[in-house]
């Protein structure tokens, strides 16, 4: 598999369990006391970190710093938004379109040679 997709393959999927371990707890947990709360959200960020880390190590080779971040942000995105809208019942908002589309500019600035 190409760096660049498996990159992208693990960011999204450490992105899943980062917006699971943030946020989550608030539908969740919310008569929970917050330590409660924490502990698992932490017990949860670790697959995040055992995904991202390698995800960033792979990307970095065939990627620069910058590029690796403006990614994770569109990646960040891409899954925050179904999440915020499917789990955490959320309404869609134009704004969602308005913040994607700045970042596309951004990928496009960023990854344009």
């Amino acid at each position: 598999m190409k760096p660049a997709v498996l990159t992208i393959a693990l960011l999204t999927a450490s992105n899943v369990f980062m917006t699971f371990a943030w946020y989550a707890h608030l539908r969740n947990l919310a008569h929970k006391p917050w330590i409660i709360a924490a502990l698992l959200s932490w017990g949860i960020a670790l697959f995040e970190y055992l995904l991202q880390v390698p995800a960033n190590r792979i990307g970095y080779t065939v990627m620069s710093l910058p590029q690796l971040k403006v990614l994770q942000e569109v990646i960040t995105l891409a899954v925050f938004v179904p999440f915020a809208i499917f789990y955490m019942r959320q309404p869609l908002k134009l704004d969602y379109l308005w913040a994607g589309l700045c970042l596309m500019g951004a990928v496009y600035f960023i990854f344009r040679r």
